[in-house]
């Protein structure tokens, strides 16, 4: 192989990644290995077994498990909408009630 090769040129290129991988490799949980479903504490990055998981804190560090939010591999769900999200789409669904009733009572006067 050349020194061309991607297989020697990528690991210079991402070395922040690398790094950032080999860093999580080292979290609790994580060399035993796990399932496909498994969750990482947002804390400690320690793996938390996502079937037969129960309680409310971290088994690794302590830190609180909010059951809204769980963090996979390399993304974050979110399982329902924050509340700030629904306040603000019921603000904006009573406006435009109001903006229509208005309408529909200035129409009901010039139509009389």
């Amino acid at each position: 192989m050349s020194e061309h090769h991607w297989s020697k040129t990528r690991g210079e290129r991402n070395r922040d990644a690398i790094d950032y991988y080999r860093e999580r490799s080292k979290a609790p949980g994580v060399a035993e290995g796990g399932d496909a479903r498994n969750f990482y504490c947002m804390e400690c990055d320690g793996v938390i077994p996502w079937d037969d998981f129960e309680g409310h804190a971290c088994p690794h560090c302590g830190a609180a498990i909010d059951g809204n939010t769980r963090r996979y591999f390399n993304w974050v769900e979110i399982d329902r909408t924050p509340a700030s999200d629904r306040t603000a789409l019921f603000l904006a669904l009573g406006i435009a009630l109001a903006i229509l009733g208005g309408v529909v009572g200035i129409a009901v006067l010039v139509l009389n």
